[in-house]
């Protein structure tokens, strides 16, 4: 998967023409909605915006594979967020399935070791009918985890951003496409890891809107200055009464 060259990206004069559409192709859309009506309903009013959608355990657990279908039908492209964390022949045996649900990037976590991520990687190669088949992502720290929390309840002695580069590391040796990690590590993860690796930053909120349960958080324009390839927005936008209009002016 190529990534879209980052530089420039905000070189073009807030307003003008195409700004919004190539800002829009880095949004990822969390459809983390109640039900399939709802989240279609939502992909409608988003149809032909450029962007992604993300589709999470709930609405997975919901719909399954067939809203994957949908949403393609509708020409997204579809980040699958499963957060995939078992043993390896368990992870790499979903993964062998998903490989053909239609989703373009799928996320497991990096905390299940090398053997799980690059086992899982080995097989969504082979699934895949293209190259620009299915891709493999990592989840590092959750964004709803701070530095107390890390220590205290995981008992992880390593401080968060030595942690979140030490799993993104060991995913680009299995062969991960990329990592999910919070825009505050974003800056030190691409120099690590390089300008192709792929680094999705939820915990977006537009400037002046609450955090809510996200504990690691930055505004749109600083994730991306700070090196994040996609960018998943959800509440701003979902819970909007316009959310076509919420992501037009994502970027104010």
């Amino acid at each position: 998967m190529r990534e879209t060259t980052l530089v420039g990206l905000f070189s073009l004069k807030k307003g003008g023409k195409g700004l919004n559409s190539n800002l829009n192709e880095r949004v990822m859309v969390a459809l983390d909605v109640e039900d399939r009506d709802k989240a279609l309903e939502i992909a409608r009013e988003l149809k032909g915006s450029g962007c992604w959608v993300k589709v999470g355990l709930e609405l997975y657990s919901i719909a399954g594979t067939e809203i994957i279908k949908e949403l393609k039908a509708m020409g997204f492209r579809v980040f699958l967020d499963l957060k995939l964390h078992d043993i390896p022949n368990t992870v790499k045996r979903t993964v062998g399935v998903l490989a053909h649900c239609g989703a373009d990037l799928l996320t497991i976590h990096c905390s299940g070791g090398f053997q799980m991520m690059a086992e899982s990687v080995e097989v969504a190669k082979a699934s895949s009918t293209s190259e620009n088949g299915l891709k493999l992502v990592g989840i590092t720290v959750l964004t709803s985890l701070d530095e107390e929390k890390l220590h205290d309840e995981l008992g992880v002695e390593r401080n968060l951003k030595e942690q979140v580069l030490k799993l993104a590391e060991l995913g680009k040796k299995a062969g991960l496409a990329g990592v999910v990690a919070s825009a505050q590590e974003a800056q030190e993860l691409r120099a690590q890891c390089g300008p192709d690796f792929l680094l999705i930053t939820p915990g977006i909120r537009p400037a002046g809107t609450e955090t809510q349960d996200q504990a690691r958080t930055m505004t749109p324009r600083e994730a991306i200055k700070a090196g994040s390839s996609y960018l998943v927005v959800g509440r701003p936008i979902t819970r909007a009464a316009h959310p076509r209009e919420a992501l037009e002016h994502l970027w104010d």
